[in-house]
């Protein structure tokens, strides 16, 4: 079946916006595809920094035909519905209706016939479409066009359309349509400099080859192999190892269509400057890596740039107006840092006086406040040191109004540490400064020092009540304020570190620190439990485990000891995993649902304790007897935390609850031995309450 080549060729496009490109421009084409019957074998899209690619193959050459039956007015129907009927159908006469037999009457039928199009026609009508409506985040209008003003909005000057269609063993033709004066051919262009040259294609395998001999790598994938490959090589050759970056990678392959890899230097002194400045600086203002010395680990002076070209002089211009660059923005960043210096952290902090963190709740420097009174409250729960956790809570935010911190914003609290070691705190303290943000994704580093926890927690906890008391809570996908990453935070903070801690109570003394008070105070606190839980519930679903397991646990109320709820949730896990507790759960629900058909059609609970002087049967007794041991064995094991051994004792109710329902008939003829049974069987469901509501597992 032919394949389709379709290239869009323009001015640079931006490097953030050219994978979402590829992507859209795959997914929109063959939408439109399979939503005209052409259904394809496959698809790929590509981006260079000057064009967007896409090759479908596979596609049929021509539509299906359709017949579809419409139905039309009944058998003697007025005249008008008739002949509009024969108008929507195409139909010249009745005579070339069916008639349909129907209780209500006979009714026309008429077969409407559709003949499937050539697939050329159909792309020649899809693909201008898509190309005028196409999605990017930012377009523009640029000039006119054969003497009328451009009407394309495109993300930079389109300056052709490559567009052919056919089959791999003839020549294929050229898909017409015109877009803003612009006609779709089968002519792209090589490289801006080393290649400019007119390229005439057929399709993507010749396509791919040709643009390669014109110096530009079609594929992203193929680009980000060339450079960290041959950056990794320039480094080792030198005696040095390449600082990875993939991020910087991904941009820097969406800046070049044939990279070169080239070293450049600069000075000694400048390695004063701690590294991530260093880093940030050269990554941020000239899109170059760092690499480092293997013995020592630490940052070496030099950088590897990816330039467009192969310069006839080997580079050296190029590197050389690299290093010029680096060399003024490295001292610029230089004298940031011996700035910050000479200025102490806390010296700082009042003009944190005038800066406001939100309207609702007040200035950052009442904010600071608030985190070192809940911190310090905090640190004997965690086993922290008070004086050092309230010290590194007054420190912890004082650099972001360093020069370095404005500069490079995603060095805050890294900075902090840095002054803070060059003032003299302590160690814990200073490393408080950094790692108080900390965890801020599900791959980030959690925080270990007592310290840190405790100032970390300060502010997440802080930032959650807040919000929430301001009624600014996540809604749907929006989360200005990074609420959920805050919670998952406290989660991993907690569960990692195997904190005991009550969040109801933490967050009731937020609560207390905040000048604006919720029109709801009590509630608040079990509204933010509630949202932890749906955190912890997509924490555990992206480790493998059974959220249902967390309503389970949840359940049960009066629990915001997060770590023993994980604790629960794990046994639990564990538990129902093996024969005794798929089965148990089986007999539970099995008792649930007796209990609640029977609570129906009585319109009344089986609360109580059973009468003993009513069980008749072997089987009866030996439940009741079961149940009352499990019931204070798994109690007592729950009371000391101990979920496996309570999960154990629940174990010994299999036997007896299969027995029971094998044996025993709950809906007796005598209506007092039918209550009490159905009264054992709330006794069941309430034995297993001890570890959790049994009700909200899924089967």
């Amino acid at each position: 079946m032919p394949d389709l080549l379709l290239e869009l060729f323009s001015e640079e496009i931006p490097a953030r916006m050219q994978g979402k490109a590829a992507d859209d421009l795959r997914r929109l084409v063959t939408d439109k595809l399979v939503a005209e019957g052409l259904v394809y074998e496959g698809a790929k899209a590509f981006a260079t920094p000057r064009r967007l690619a896409l090759t479908v193959h596979g596609i049929p050459a021509r539509q299906p035909d359709l017949k579809t039956e419409r139905r039309g007015p009944k058998i003697g129907a007025p005249d008008a519905a008739v002949q509009g009927f024969l108008k929507a159908t195409g139909l010249k006469s009745l005579d070339e209706a069916k008639i349909q037999r129907d209780p209500k009457g006979d009714f026309y039928i008429g077969l409407i016939e559709k003949p499937g199009r050539d697939a050329i026609d159909v792309l020649a009508e899809i693909l201008p479409v898509i190309i005028r409506t196409f999605p990017w985040p930012k377009s523009m209008r640029w000039g006119a066009r054969s003497g009328k003003p451009g009407s394309l909005n495109w993300v930079r000057p389109l300056h052709a359309i490559t567009a052919t269609f056919g089959l791999e063993t003839e020549e294929p033709d050229v898909v017409k349509f015109s877009v803003d004066g612009i006609e779709a051919g089968q002519t792209t262009y090589g490289h801006r400099f080393l290649a400019p040259a007119a390229i005439s294609v057929r399709r993507f395998e010749d396509y791919e080859a040709k643009l390669l001999d014109a110096k530009v790598v079609l594929d992203p994938e193929r680009r980000k192999d060339a450079i960290l490959t041959d950056a990794k090589q320039l480094a080792f050759a030198q005696g040095f190892e390449l600082v990875e970056d993939q991020n910087l990678l991904d941009e820097v392959a969406g800046l070049v269509e044939w990279p070169v890899v080239l070293m450049g230097s600069f000075e000694p002194e400048f390695l004063a400057t701690p590294a991530e400045v260093i880093r940030a600086t050269i990554r941020n203002n000239q899109k170059c890596f760092v690499v480092r010395d293997p013995k020592t680990g630490k940052l070496a002076n030099k950088f590897i740039l990816v330039a467009n070209i192969e310069a006839t002089d080997g580079g050296a211009t190029i590197i050389a107006g690299n290093e010029r660059v680096i060399r003024a923005r490295l001292s610029d960043a230089k004298f940031f840092y011996e700035t910050d210096l000479k200025t102490k952290l806390e010296d700082r902090l009042p003009k944190f006086d005038q800066i406001v963190f939100h309207e609702k709740l007040g200035t950052q420097a009442e904010r600071i406040k608030r985190i070192e009174r809940l911190a310090a409250e905090i640190a004997p729960l965690v086993g922290a040191d008070v004086a050092k956790v309230t010290r590194a809570a007054h420190l912890a935010k004082a650099d972001l109004l360093t020069e370095v911190v404005g500069e490079f914003p995603e060095v805050q609290g890294l900075m902090g540490k840095y002054y803070a070691l060059a003032q003299g705190e302590d160690a814990s303290v200073a490393a408080a400064c950094e790692e108080h943000y900390k965890p801020q994704g599900p791959a980030d580093r959690v925080p270990t020092d007592p310290v840190s926890v405790a100032v970390a927690l300060a502010d997440k906890i802080d930032t959650l009540v807040g919000f929430w008391a301001i009624d600014e809570k996540p809604t749907g996908s929006k989360d200005p304020y990074a609420l959920r990453r805050a919670a998952l935070g406290v989660i991993r903070l907690i569960a990692e570190n195997a904190l005991r801690l009550s969040l109801m109570k933490v967050a009731a003394s937020a609560l207390a620190g905040l000048s604006v008070k919720p029109t709801d105070a009590q509630k608040l606190p079990s509204d933010l439990l509630a949202f932890f839980a749906d955190r912890l519930k997509v924490q555990l679903r992206e480790q493998g485990a059974r959220h249902d397991l967390v309503d389970a646990v949840f359940a049960l109320g009066g629990q915001d000891d997060l770590l023993m709820i994980v604790r629960r949730v794990e046994a639990l896990g564990k538990f129902l995993d093996s024969d005794d507790g798929k089965n148990l759960l089986a007999g539970t629900k099995r008792a649930s649902n007796i209990l609640s058909i029977e609570e129906k059609k009585d319109k009344r609970s089986f609360d109580g304790a059973p009468d003993a002087a009513l069980y008749s049967l072997d089987e009866e007794k030996a439940l009741a007897k079961a149940i009352g041991e499990v019931k204070a064995e798994a109690s007592a094991a729950v009371a000391k935390k101990d979920f496996a051994a309570a999960m154990s004792a629940m174990a010994k109710l299999r036997p007896p609850v299969d027995a029971f329902f094998d044996k025993v008939r709950v809906n007796d003829d005598d209506a007092k031995v039918r209550e009490n049974r159905l009264k054992l069987l709330n006794e069941i469901r309430s034995a297993t309450r001890a570890v959790a509501d049994f009700s909200k597992i899924q089967d």
